[in-house]
């Protein structure tokens, strides 16, 4: 359960996946920078998730809402997180 006052950010991701590591590169260094609550979720080898998310990975959802797929933009997922955060 994230802190009261945080968000909570899930990144679903696969190995070997360049967008994926672009993306979670963009959100750790938010994180660094906003201080909300990450959860990295690699979805290789397991079916459930591998067929919930592979078509859009990755996947950025914040408090449960899916935000991002294929890329993430860093200024809006720095007013997503704001907005999270009110």
């Amino acid at each position: 359960m994230p802190a009261p006052g945080k968000p909570s950010v899930v990144v679903y991701h696969a190995r070997q996946c360049h967008l994926c590591e672009r993306a979670l590169a963009i959100v750790r260094a938010a994180r660094e920078e906003l201080g909300f609550e990450l959860r990295e979720i690699e979805i290789d080898g397991d079916p459930e998730l591998e067929a919930a998310y592979r078509e859009w990975i990755p996947v950025v959802e914040i408090d449960g809402c899916r935000r991002f797929v294929y890329h993430v933009h860093r200024e809006a997922l720095h007013r997503a997180v704001a907005d999270a955060t009110r």
